[in-house]
């Protein structure tokens, strides 16, 4: 099994401006560098990693690549930039010709507008991206996933993966409209899921029958080629940490067979991201 962890950061404080992680979040309020990270990937035989932007930055997307360029095991950048800036494409453009961009995140779920990744003047910004093969990483909460529809369907070519499964607010025990959004979105072939966040939606002290119809209605509607496991680092440590999350997931898998475990903790994740098997 070639494992890859699609989904963890890394920060800086003192580059942040007050921005999140605030003080009262004690676990995660601090500076997270690959070294940090290095040894839970040894000792879960975890190959490579993609790494992901926490920041609306363009100045932390080339920071995300500087780094990238001296880590072996960041296999991919999902970075920033502003979509709806009047030089986006040339933007994303000069993005995409660093090797190890494959995606960019607009942080929806920090946008008060929840119909904006439907805004039509994201239209330049989007077809640049499908050019590019840029992916597009949606942090979303539940209600965006109507906007988010509208999105992907409008643009068939622009491979898009939702975040964490969209948060759903699984410390209610609830769904909402969240089944039937995610199961439209899942009906569109464009359109993947990272298996990923889950714990730090559930409630303290979760146990894995908490997350299961979750990752249960995920796995059912996506199926096992269009999710990608990821561990959300160094955010699940406010909810019992990587081992925890790794061996929560391993037991959500475990009906599956071999080969739809191995897409799902790696070759997925290759393939969505467009990253070689080879080992760098």
């Amino acid at each position: 099994m070639m494992r890859i962890d699609a989904h963890q950061h890394f920060w800086q404080l003192a580059a942040r401006a007050g921005s999140w992680p605030p003080p009262s979040l004690a676990a995660i309020h601090r500076d997270f560098a690959p070294a940090d990270l290095a040894p839970l990937l040894a000792a879960h035989g975890i190959v490579g990693t993609v790494l992901v932007q926490s920041l609306p930055s363009e100045d932390d997307t080339y920071w995300l690549l500087a780094l990238a360029e001296q880590t072996s095991f960041i296999r991919a950048v999902v970075g920033w930039t502003d979509l709806l800036a009047p030089d986006a494409a040339a933007a994303i453009a000069c993005l995409a010709s660093q090797p190890k961009l494959k995606g960019l995140r607009p942080m929806l779920q920090d946008i008060d507008d929840d119909q904006w990744i439907a805004n039509p003047a994201l239209a330049p910004a989007l077809a640049a991206m499908v050019e590019h093969g840029v992916r597009l990483d949606a942090l979303v909460l539940p209600r965006h996933l109507p906007a988010l529809l509208h999105c992907a369907r409008a643009y068939p070519q622009l491979a898009i993966v939702i975040d964490h499964a969209a948060k759903p607010p699984i410390a209610d025990a609830a769904f909402g409209a969240w089944r039937e959004d995610m199961a439209q979105l899942a009906a569109l072939p464009n359109v993947h899921c990272k298996l990923s966040g889950l714990v730090t939606e559930a409630r303290p002290g979760w146990h894995v029958d908490d997350l299961r119809p979750y990752a249960a209605h995920v796995l059912d509607v996506f199926g096992p080629r269009r999710v990608i496991w990821g561990s959300d680092w160094p955010v699940v440590d406010l909810a019992e940490g990587y081992a925890a999350w790794l061996a929560a997931s391993e037991a959500l898998l475990t009906h599956l067979g071999q080969e739809d475990r191995d897409d799902i903790f790696g070759l997925n994740a290759l393939r969505f991201y467009g990253i070689s098997q080879e080992t760098p």
